[in-house]
C-alpha cells in the first residue's frame, strides 16, 4: 500500500476529493438505476452498480496513466490526435440514429468489447489542449486576427461545427471554455468580439437551414426551441415533466432528506441515474447532501486554479485551466439544470453519474491536471536536495567558490 501511494504524484487534495466524489457515487447510482432496472425488465440495480464499478476503475486507471506521462507531450499528442477526433466525429454523424423522432448522433460503437462512446466529450479535451498549445506559442508576440484564423480559429470551429447538429448543450460549454480559455490567455479582446459574432451568425444560418430542410435533422432544432420555451414559460405542460419532477424530489428532500435508498422520484424521473442524479441526491440527503456535492466541486475548482498559477510555464498554466474549469462548469450546469436556473441540457455531473464515457474523459482531464502538479512537486522537491547537498558542502569549499 505505501508503494501505491508512493507512486501517486500531484496535488493531494485534487486526487481526495476526486477519489471521495467517486466512493460517494455509489450510492445515489444505485438508488436511481432502480428507473432503469424497471424500465429494462432485469429488476435488480446490481447489475448497473457492478457496471459502474468498473467504470470508475477504469477510469482510474486512465488517472494514473495519465498523470504519469510529462505534461510537455500533450503538446504534440494534441496535434496528433485533432484529425483523429475529427474523423471520429465525422464517423459519429454518419452513425446517427433518431431518438423518438429526434436526430441523436452522440455514440459510437467500439466493435471488439461492444461498449459505447461520447466521441464528442474526447473531442472537448484534445481541442481545449490544442488551443492551450497554441496560447503558449503567441503568448509574447503581437499576432494579427488574420494569422490567427487558420491554426486556431480553423479547428475550433470544425469541431464545433461536428458536434453541434447532435448536442447543442456540448457544444455550447465548449465554445464558452474556449473564449474564456483564450482571453485569460491575453488573446486581443478586440478579436474576440469578432469571434463570438461569427459564432452566433453560424449557429443562426445552421437554425435556418435546419428549418428550411427538416429532412437533414428531424426534429433536432425543435428539440432546442422547446427547451428554452419550457424553461421560460411558467405553464406546465407535458414536457416539463422532467423538471417537475425534479423539483419535486428536490423539495421532499428539505434539510435531511428522505433518507439514502427512499427516493419515490428515481421512479418517475428519467435519466435518473445520469442528467438528473443530482435530484435525486438532494431527495435522499436533503440539503445537507447537495451543499456537500457542491462543495466537493468547489474545492476541486479552488486546488485546480492552484495548480495553474503555481504552474512552472505558461503553457501548463493554459493546460490546467483549459481541462480543469470545464469539470466544475459542466457540474454547476446539472446541478443548475436540477433546480430549473438552466433549460435542459442533458449534461451528466462529473464522477457522480452513471455512464462511462463521461467518468473516463473526466478522469483523462484529472489526469493531465495532475501531471502539472506532479511536474511542479518535482521541481520543488529537486530544489531541496540541491539545497540540501549544497549545505552538506564544506564551508571551506563554498567560501573558495564565492571568492
Amino acid at each position: 500500500m505505501n508503494n501505491l501511494f508512493s507512486n501517486i504524484k500531484g496535488d493531494k487534495v485534487i486526487w481526495a476529493t476526486t477519489a471521495l466524489l467517486a466512493i460517494f457515487s455509489f450510492l445515489p447510482v444505485y438508488s436511481a438505476s432502480s428507473n432503469l432496472a424497471y424500465l429494462y425488465g432485469d429488476g435488480s440495480t446490481s447489475s448497473y452498480l457492478v457496471v459502474h464499478f468498473f467504470h470508475l476503475v477504469l477510469g482510474f486507471c486512465v488517472l494514473f496513466a495519465i498523470h504519469k506521462i510529462p505534461y510537455h507531450y500533450f503538446k504534440g499528442l494534441s496535434i496528433l490526435m485533432l484529425p483523429v477526433v475529427v474523423v471520429l466525429l465525422v464517423y459519429t454523424i454518419f452513425q446517427g440514429t433518431t431518438i423518438d423522432g429526434a436526430y441523436a448522433s452522440r455514440w459510437i460503437q467500439i466493435p471488439v468489447v461492444g461498449v459505447t462512446f461520447q466521441s464528442s466529450t474526447l473531442a472537448a479535451v484534445v481541442l481545449m489542449i490544442y488551443v492551450a498549445r497554441y496560447l503558449s506559442r503567441i503568448t509574447e508576440k503581437d499576432v494579427t486576427f488574420k494569422e490567427t484564423i487558420l491554426p486556431l480559429w480553423m479547428p475550433v470551429f470544425v469541431v464545433l461545427a461536428l458536434i453541434l447538429p447532435a448536442n447543442f448543450s456540448t457544444t455550447a460549454i465548449i465554445f464558452t471554455m474556449v473564449i474564456m480559455l483564450v482571453y485569460l490567455g491575453g488573446y486581443p479582446l478586440k478579436y474576440l468580439g469578432i469571434i463570438v459574432g461569427a459564432g452566433l451568425l453560424l449557429l443562426t444560418m445552421f437554425i435556418l437551414t435546419a428549418k428550411a430542410f427538416p429532412g437533414l435533422l428531424p426534429n433536432r432544432v425543435d428539440t432546442w426551441a422547446s427547451r428554452i420555451e419550457n424553461f421560460t414559460n411558467d405553464e406546465d405542460t407535458e414536457a416539463d415533466y422532467q423538471i417537475e419532477r425534479a423539483k419535486i424530489a428536490i423539495a421532499t428532500g428539505g434539510i435531511a432528506g428522505e433518507g439514502i435508498g427512499k427516493s419515490i422520484q428515481r421512479n418517475f424521473l428519467p435519466q435518473s441515474s445520469s442528467d438528473f442524479i443530482y435530484a435525486i441526491i438532494v431527495e435522499e440527503m436533503g440539503l445537507i447532501g447537495g451543499f456537500g456535492v457542491m462543495a466537493a466541486y468547489l474545492l476541486l475548482l479552488f486546488r485546480i486554479v492552484i495548480v495553474a498559477t503555481k504552474a512552472n510555464t505558461i503553457f501548463g498554466m493554459l493546460l490546467v485551466i483549459g481541462v480543469g474549469l470545464p469539470i466544475v462548469f459542466q457540474a454547476m450546469v446539472n446541478m443548475a439544470v436540477a433546480v430549473e436556473l438552466f433549460p435542459v441540457t442533458g449534461q451528466t455531473l462529473p464522477l457522480v453519474s452513471s455512464g462511462g464515457t463521461s467518468i473516463w474523459m473526466t478522469c483523462l482531464a484529472l489526469g493531465i491536471v495532475l501531471s502539472v502538479s506532479a511536474k511542479r512537486e518535482e521541481e520543488i522537491k529537486l530544489s531541496e536536495e540541491s539545497d540540501r547537498e549544497r549545505e552538506e558542502e564544506n564551508p571551506l569549499d563554498i567560501l573558495s567558490e564565492a571568492i
